[in-house]
């Protein structure tokens, strides 16, 4: 049987943002389930990194786990704190920046007619 969840520990209590540890000028992400329905990974951001603008085929739901980011969506920016989350629509232009150490967790849905 093929395993659908990887890179992570099964059957334990887990606090994700412990998951990835920051790394000096880099993002660093680690794929926890990437398949054509949904893709879930862990981020981590050095202050000052970004991914930069994109859109994505599918509605990405962002869970801040850790320090703040900037999310900015159409162009509307929205700081993101420990504890908050936000839905980037699918098909819209987004970006993450760091404004200090930030981790996230990133969950993808997509739809295929």
């Amino acid at each position: 049987m093929q395993e659908i969840m990887k890179n992570i520990r099964k059957a334990e209590a887990l606090k994700l943002k412990d998951e990835l540890q920051y790394q000096e000028g880099q993002v660093v992400s680690k794929t926890l389930i990437q398949n054509e329905a949904v893709s879930i990974t862990l981020f981590s951001f050095a202050k000052g990194e970004e991914i930069s603008t994109h859109e994505s085929g599918g509605d990405a739901l962002v869970l801040c786990l850790d320090g703040e980011g900037l999310i900015t969506i159409d162009g509307d920016p929205h700081v993101l704190r420990a504890g908050e989350s936000i839905v980037m629509p699918a098909r819209h232009p987004h970006a993450v920046f760091a404004k200090e150490p930030f981790k996230m967790l990133l969950v993808v849905a997509f739809v295929h007619s």
